[in-house]
């Protein structure tokens, strides 16, 4: 079965079009174009701002002229991750689709359901020619998933709506009303390679086929970090036997739990036999503390590797390994107002060598409490600096506070009550919308988020649920005409 064959059908259609269009962050011309074109295709008028944000129009059904302007709202980029040996280039290769059960999900990579599925609602409401709704206007921003690029932008007047329904939210039958702010802490550690001692014996020391996940809505749940267990043995390893280090490598995205992490190391060889033992015994270890969040397919291994001519040197590669395994990482603290929400939480993202002689070491802070967001990326900068990282920040985004007075919440509490004869989740999210941004630069905007069922986002086994894209558009749909 292909995905074009499920119901309801317009939005499969669209869904299935933009799975075809290479749309990586910071890699969006395809997709601008792509959306310029299938506007002009179906005589809809279409906007581009300076940043590369579009906006599409369609005037209201007859007789609800004067209903308030509604903005529906997505994001055109995805998160690129595919899994080891996964042979595809997300900036020319289009993302193929496989409908496995009640769900779709994508062959080794990453689905782009995030957010294709909501700009794919967007598109199917322009479409829809036996829809009831006021004015509307839909807004496909650029770079959300690193920088908020397209919402920072975003110029005055390019929207002009009163309500934005953002269609970025992973959870049917939640409405969100709140998210968390954060932010980037870039660290940058020089290095040099000097000779490696005689007598050593080089291996390979990888994690691999960790779950991951999005670092925000899948940060408590206590999946492993691949960066930090990685640094954990090597940091034991040193402890035990003197290693040198030789190269590592691990984590590609801010707002991803690094799933794969590897280093190569070198070990003294009258320690050998000791060393294999250490490291079936941290096997074990990592294999019972992590069971119940990551199952059992995840791999710790160990390799022979050949031996290098070269090592980092010895002081900056003992502080890198224990910089990298003291970091704050995982959830730093829990709302005392909202049951049950993260309030503070840190991923170590990625850490990578770069040809310049630097070692380079991404950690993503997010907080509904900005101070709090700020104390946690302070004490990252510290931790870096001490061992004489340059630390700088990027990418700092707002939160957007909850507003349970809202007019338009109410009017999807309703509908959603009304079609589902159970009341919905109203909540705050730790995670990051556009919807701070957005109140910043319109403070009168009435918003709520919502969307379809989509699961392990920000990683290869992302996949959406078929029966709650149904259930998505049936919502969004009956709002729009409750709110005409």
């Amino acid at each position: 079965m292909k995905i074009t064959d499920l119901e309801p059908g317009l939005i499969w259609e669209c869904f299935d079009e933009i799975t075809k269009v290479p749309r990586p962050t910071h890699h969006l011309d395809k997709m601008r174009e792509f959306l310029i074109d299938w506007a002009k295709r179906h005589g809809i008028e279409a906007h581009c701002d300076s940043v590369g944000n579009v906006m599409m129009k369609k005037a209201a059904t007859p007789g609800h002229e004067n209903a308030p302007v509604v903005i529906l709202q997505g994001h055109q980029d995805m998160v690129a991750e595919k899994r080891p040996g996964v042979e595809h280039d997300f900036l020319t290769d289009p993302i193929k689709t496989v409908v496995d059960g009640e769900w779709v999900r994508a062959e080794g990579t990453t689905l782009g359901a995030d957010n294709g599925m909501g700009c794919a609602a967007a598109m199917a409401v322009l479409l829809d020619k036996d829809l009831v709704h006021g004015p509307i206007e839909c807004l496909f921003t650029v770079d959300e998933e690193q920088g908020l690029i397209g919402a920072n932008g975003l110029e005055k007047g390019f929207v002009t709506g009163d309500i934005l329904l953002n269609l970025d939210s992973e959870e049917m039958g939640q409405l969100v009303i709140g998210c968390a702010g954060g932010k980037v802490t870039l660290a940058s550690l020089p290095y040099t390679m000097e000779k490696a001692a005689e007598g050593q014996i080089f291996h390979r020391v990888s994690f691999s086929n960790l779950k991951g996940g999005h670092s925000g809505m899948e940060i408590a749940l206590g999946r492993a970090n691949a960066n930090q267990q990685l640094c954990r043995f090597l940091w034991e390893a040193d402890r035990k036997f003197g290693i040198t280090l030789a190269e590592i490598d691990g984590g590609n995205l801010a707002n991803a739990i690094p799933r794969d992490a590897h280093a190569v190391i070198g070990i003294p060889a009258e320690y050998e036999t000791g060393f294999h033992e250490f490291a079936a015994y941290f096997d074990k270890c990592v294999h019972a503390e992590f069971m119940a969040a990551e199952g059992k397919d995840f791999t710790f291994e160990v390799k022979e590797e050949e031996a290098r001519a070269e090592v980092i040197d010895c002081k900056t590669a003992h502080n890198l390994i224990s910089a990298v395994f003291a970091c704050p990482n995982g959830v730093q603290g829990m709302s005392l107002a909202i049951p049950g929400l993260v309030e503070t939480s840190c991923n170590l993202a990625s850490v990578k060598m770069t040809d310049g002689g630097r070692i380079d070491i991404t950690v993503h802070q997010r907080s509904s409490v900005d101070s709090r967001r700020d104390e946690i990326a302070d004490r990252v900068k510290a931790l870096f600096s001490m061992i004489g990282a340059e630390v700088s920040f990027d990418d700092a985004y707002v939160g957007w506070a909850p507003n349970p007075e809202s007019k338009v919440l109410k009017v999807a509490e309703e509908s959603y009550e009304e079609l589902f004869h159970h009341k919905p989740k109203v909540e705050a999210l730790h995670a990051g919308l556009e919807c701070g941004l957005f109140l910043e630069k319109m403070p009168a905007l009435d918003m709520v988020s919502f969307g379809p069922t989509l699961k392990d986002i920000h990683s290869p086994n992302e996949k959406a649920n078929i029966a709650s894209v149904g259930d998505f558009w049936k919502l969004l749909t009956d709002i729009l005409r409750r709110l005409a």
